[in-house]
């Protein structure tokens, strides 16, 4: 008897995650990679924790850790066995990718595509939260980077994303009564800033909506393999797949 596909729903329910965090590019960072996740745990400490209620432990690591979700830094979606890191780490824990050159190519800095993947991560770990919103007829996926994209500060000295807060989903809040995200930018519920969009799901189908043409011009240029956006859609239809680490041991023995 075949059996049935495993359904991954929440992870670590009371417990704090550790996340390893490992660098298979060969890209330079642009940042040192020991400081990146000092500056990285700092502003989930900091920054998220207090407004989400989501602790994590970021360790430096050399792979997988049994029980640990993951942060992989990689090249891009082209490079030998990167898209054997699937969606979910072996154990069928959540896991970020980045993607060295591909962001730096679109003119980014990893240490801000690597945060907003944390955020997100922390927040939704298994890209299945959605909510109601300005258009009844919408449904709007739970991202907490994506609508303040390209919006930056400092944390220990190295740039993070911004990311919204809790009331940013709450349609009845009204313009300016509450913060709407941690840079202050975000005026009322579901605004998108000229850098940013999101994710929807509206008539049976997938899609984003932009606040700039912009933004909606150079997102449909950017490699998406393997960012969450792709990853949502397999979550919805229950297609998350588990990183094969034999298969990438036996790429990374070629190279």
């Amino acid at each position: 008897m075949r059996a049935a596909r495993p359904t991954f729903g929440a992870f670590n329910q009371g417990g704090v995650p550790t996340i390893a965090c490992f660098n298979r590019a060969s890209t330079p960072l642009g940042v040192d990679f020991d400081a990146l996740i000092a500056a990285m745990q700092a502003f989930v400490d900091r920054c998220v924790m207090p407004v989400w209620g989501t602790p994590a432990r970021l360790v430096k690591s050399k792979g997988y850790v049994k029980g640990a979700w993951a942060m992989v830094f990689l090249d891009n979606a082209d490079q030998p066995g990167a898209l054997a890191y699937h969606d979910l780490t072996p154990d069928g824990l959540p896991q970020s990718k980045v993607f060295v050159k591909t962001t730096l190519d679109n003119h980014d800095l990893v240490s801000v595509s690597a945060s907003h993947e944390l955020v997100e991560m922390l927040v939704d770990p298994a890209i299945n939260i959605m909510t109601t919103g300005p258009d009844p007829k919408v449904m709007y996926a739970y991202e907490s980077a994506d609508p303040v994209e390209q919006l930056s500060f400092k944390v220990d000295g190295i740039p993070m994303t911004d990311f919204v807060y809790p009331a940013y989903f709450e349609v009845f809040r009204k313009a300016g009564s509450v913060r709407f995200d941690q840079m202050k930018k975000v005026n009322r519920p579901f605004q998108i800033l000229s850098g940013g969009y999101q994710i929807i799901f509206k008539n049976g189908k997938w899609s984003q909506i932009f606040a700039s043409a912009s933004k909606k011009k150079r997102f449909g240029r950017e490699d998406r393999r393997g960012h969450r956006s792709e990853q949502r859609m397999r979550a919805a239809s229950n297609k998350l797949r588990r990183a094969d680490k034999t298969k990438i041991e036996r790429v990374e023995r070629r190279i």
